[in-house]
């Protein structure tokens, strides 16, 4: 089973979280039912438990027909009466224990199911390949874990119970009544038709609008996080008006289509609370006529208004639970809809490991940023790659800016799939590879390592699942970082901060190159680690990388041309394509695109060393 890039960037255009993309409620109903499964028997009690609530509810106007009817009209006897009144007592209590019991059912099924939610859609996330990230803003997805999840959260601790009651009372009040008295309840059934057409309506209306608001949320949290990411820029360039104006506006679009979904909630609840005030007085109306001719007891007539009650405060509830109903469903929507994208980095139907070391070779290799909207200005990223590194080999990437040397690097790391051709490890078409296998044989380190909060000896050991502190120590040394790591305030155990805030660029690519050596990886894919730090760490971080390449596959996307003078192998990228490949030396002297991007480099690195 292939999964290419292409597939998976047709995955997220065919899937975006928006009104006309979201799929239909049956696929949302048994998306729900899937995530109830492993809750079948909890949820089955909790009905039981809610079924017993409701019985409570619907014996409460029974008894009060009985008290009037037997205790007061035919046998005049308050015996009769104060057995109704005890009767409707214990039923109440018994009807609060089973409220109680089933309010806290409920809210363990919901809890437990929101939780796998949020833990399912994380790592479907986790398992995207990068150009699904490329075409998702980060606020979006953040809005399908935050905001579309607190919605539902707001359903289970204050909806789910009264709706599934208002559902049963609903149904079960509509049968006592068609057993009690078919001419009334016909004269029910002739209000409800304005509640159920104003119900149809909004019905359409508001899955629209509510799911124009999930869209605003996501907008919103976009403007967010790329104004607070982005402070720094944001002051250094006195852009703060600016940014504060375009949150603004995000801000009133979102509350544009929040106000869109209040006005339609106020067209609509009135009519719902006309419909019952109607259906009352119509039921006394002719409730009084039946008692006068003898076809109904004066019980019979309280009973049905009360269970009428009933069935409009279902109604009314049910009503008043539209909006949150609603608003959840196009949270759901939006949250299936992103479980549906594919994911990119999964195992295959049958999977191979990759060996412990071998060749890597890459065959007709072809990529482009835009497969499935292809443009003839756009020329792809990667055009009919070929080339191979023997294992040991040290290959650096060089070429102008935007040639594709960093695209190509990511596709040898698997943070990409080609398009076209295929990349091969050990004779294993990395697309075939288990996931485990593919990272433990290939890691890429970028330019500037990645930090998560917590200590350096914990991001040390992100770079091998079930590493020991003691094997991470051992990495450090290997590396001859033994003395600068134990100079750290408290050494290993230093806290790095929010994304390695706390320590030096330096710093922070030492624990990125412990971390690849704690991996050890047969192949090393490396962004240029020296690029952008002082002289003296510069010094440090060469060393390290000396022996951390020492005897493995690597490449390197070199930003400065020394580096390329110390590697095997050049290889040369213009426009897409590879054009050159060879020794440093061999290049040099064969007078092409390498002699001329390095005459150049050499050039002014002669003028900043005359400065």
């Amino acid at each position: 089973m292939r999964t290419s890039g292409r597939s998976a960037r047709q995955g997220v255009e065919d899937h975006q979280p928006d009104a006309r993309a979201m799929p239909g409620r049956p696929k949302v109903v048994r998306g729900f039912w899937g995530m109830l499964r492993p809750y079948r028997r909890r949820a089955l009690l909790a009905l039981l438990v809610l079924l017993g609530t409701v019985a409570t509810t619907l014996a409460g106007p029974a008894l009060v027909r009985y008290a009037i009817d037997d205790g007061l009209v035919i046998h005049h006897s308050m015996a009769v009466v104060d057995i109704a009144a005890a009767a409707y007592l214990v039923t109440a209590i018994v009807g609060f224990l089973l409220s109680r019991a089933q309010t806290r059912l409920v809210s363990s099924v919901g809890e437990r199911m929101l939780n796998d939610l949020r833990v399912r859609v994380f790592d479907h996330l986790l398992a995207q390949p990068l150009s699904f990230f490329d075409s998702q803003p980060a606020g979006q997805l953040l809005s399908r874990m935050t905001a579309d999840i607190d919605v539902l959260e707001t359903l289970v601790q204050s909806g789910l119970g009264t709706l599934v009651t208002s559902v049963a009372l609903l149904v079960l009040s509509a049968g006592v009544l068609v057993l009690m008295s078919p001419l009334l309840f016909a004269a029910t059934l002739a209000c409800l038709p304005p509640a159920l057409f104003a119900a149809a309506r909004y019905r359409g209306a508001s899955t629209r609008a509510y799911a124009a608001v999930r869209e605003r949320i996501g907008d919103t949290l976009v403007a967010l996080d790329e104004g607070l990411a982005g402070v720094r820029v944001v002051q250094a360039f006195n852009r703060q008006r600016h940014q504060a104006a375009l949150f603004e506006g995000r801000s009133d679009a979102q509350l544009s289509a929040e106000l869109k979904a209040v006005r339609l909630s106020a067209l609509f609840f009135p009519k719902v609370e006309g419909s019952g005030v109607v259906a009352t007085a119509v039921i006394l109306l002719l409730g009084a006529v039946l008692v006068h001719a003898g076809l109904a007891s004066i019980g019979t007539v309280a009973a049905f208004v009360l269970y009428v009650a009933n069935l409009f405060d279902s109604i009314q509830n049910l009503s008043q639970l539209f909006d949150l109903l609603q608003s959840s469903g196009a949270a759901l929507a939006t949250i299936f809809t992103l479980l549906e994208v594919v994911p990119g980095m999964v195992d295959p139907a049958r999977p191979e490991s990759l060996p412990s070391s071998g060749s890597l070779e890459l065959s007709a290799v072809g990529f482009s940023y835009s497969a499935e909207q292809p443009s003839e200005q756009e020329r792809p990223a990667l055009s009919g790659v070929n080339f191979s590194l023997r294992p040991g080999e040290h290959v650096t990437l060089v070429g102008p800016t935007g040639a594709g040397k960093s695209t190509l690097a990511k596709l040898i790391g698997r943070l990409y799939d080609p398009d076209a051709g295929a990349i091969r490890f050990g004779g294993v078409d990395l697309r075939r590879a288990s996931v485990v296998s593919l990272r433990r044989a290939i890691v890429v380190v970028p330019q500037e390592g990645f930090l998560f909060r917590g200590t350096v000896m914990e991001n040390i050991l992100v770079g091998r699942p079930g590493a020991t502190e003691e094997e991470a120590s051992q990495a450090v040394e290997a590396l001859g970082l033994s003395e600068r790591m134990a100079a750290f305030p408290r050494g290993l155990r230093t806290e790095v901060g929010e994304r390695g805030s706390h320590l030096s660029a330096g710093e922070r690519q030492l624990v990125s190159l412990s971390r690849a050596a704690l991996a050890d990886p047969a192949v090393l894919v490396m962004d240029e680690a020296t690029s952008s730090l002082d002289p003296g760490t510069e010094a440090l971080v060469e060393r390290a990388l000396g022996a951390l390449t020492e005897g493995r596959t690597t490449i390197t996307v070199a930003h400065r041309l020394s580096t390329a003078e110390r590697a095997d192998r050049v290889a040369v990228v213009v426009d897409g394509y590879l054009v050159e490949i060879g020794s440093h030396d061999e290049l040099v002297d064969a007078g092409g695109a390498y002699a001329d991007l390095f005459a150049s480099w050499a050039g002014r690195a002669s003028v900043k060393e005359a400065d």
